[in-house]
């Protein structure tokens, strides 16, 4: 059972992530913090130099990795997205001001409480470790606090507040737990107990997009994400993503990137 629910959370150094040298994809939420040094970090198709006291957070599945990890220390953290969010609260937490934002909005931010944080992830750690009684409240109520801290920094930096809201927080992870399905806004809509107009009014003002292209540019972010990591074929990453005909999927990639899918794996040939 324990290693059911260490499977949800877990807490490496950078000396341990030697996984992290090379390209990898985890369904998982990715906060790494950086305690001394610097590092360049990939993720996706931008790289961030990560400083002392710098941290970055990463969604869950995008593709990220060190190119000189040995560089510097610090704390990888991941967990999963049933760990932490188990309320409609938790779930604005995580997405507030932009933090693991499904939009590929990665951005280092250097904190103004380091010790607070260092202190937070050491506790995390030794909570993985010795697992002692009641020891994932105890994590998730840590990982909150270091949200929080990062968030005040954001707000202390003159950044402007966005608090998302629940329902549409909803909306995102539904496109992304049924890419396969290739689901109409209406169809999502009944999914999580809303209507397609709810979800318009939700991508407007969250976004300033119909809810229609929310689900377009999540879905042609996952398609670059197969067409890199995973090294599928055009066909496959068309029907991976719910599109029965090949040749109409390139015209959509196409449509949305101004590169066919055939030229863009070309060039991914090399990540």
């Amino acid at each position: 059972m324990i290693k059911k629910y260490l499977d949800m959370v877990a807490i490496k150094t950078f000396d341990e992530a030697v996984d992290l040298e090379h390209p990898r994809r985890v369904l998982k939420y990715v906060l790494v913090y950086c305690t001394s040094g610097s590092t360049v970090i990939s993720v996706d198709e931008n790289e961030f130099t990560l400083t002392e006291n710098a941290v970055i957070t990463i969604t869950s599945g995008q593709i990220h990795y060190f190119k000189n990890i040995r560089n510097a220390t610090g704390f990888i953290l991941e967990f999963t997205y049933n760990f932490f969010c188990k309320d409609d609260t938790d779930m604005e937490l995580i997405f507030h001001n932009g933090l693991f934002c499904h939009f590929a909005m990665n951005e280092m931010i250097v904190v103004d409480n380091s010790s607070f944080i260092i202190g937070e992830l050491e506790a995390i750690s030794k909570e993985v470790k010795q697992t002692p009684y009641q020891y994932l409240i105890s994590i998730h109520s840590r990982i909150e606090l270091i949200l929080v801290e990062i968030n005040r920094t954001k707000i202390n930096r003159g950044d402007e507040i966005y608090k998302p809201d629940a329902l549409f927080l909803h909306f995102l992870e539904a496109i992304l737990q049924n890419f396969d399905k290739n689901l109409s806004v209406n169809e999502i809509a009944v999914l999580i107990g809303t209507t397609e107009s709810k979800l318009n009014e939700l991508s407007k003002l969250h976004t300033n997009k119909t809810a229609q292209n929310v689900i377009f540019g999540l879905i042609i972010s996952e398609a670059k994400r197969l067409f890199t990591y995973e090294k599928l074929s055009v066909k496959e990453v068309a029907y991976a993503l719910g599109f029965n005909d090949p040749f109409y999927f390139s015209n959509f990639f196409k449509k949305h990137t101004q590169i066919s899918p055939k030229s863009y794996k070309e060039k991914a040939v090399n990540f």
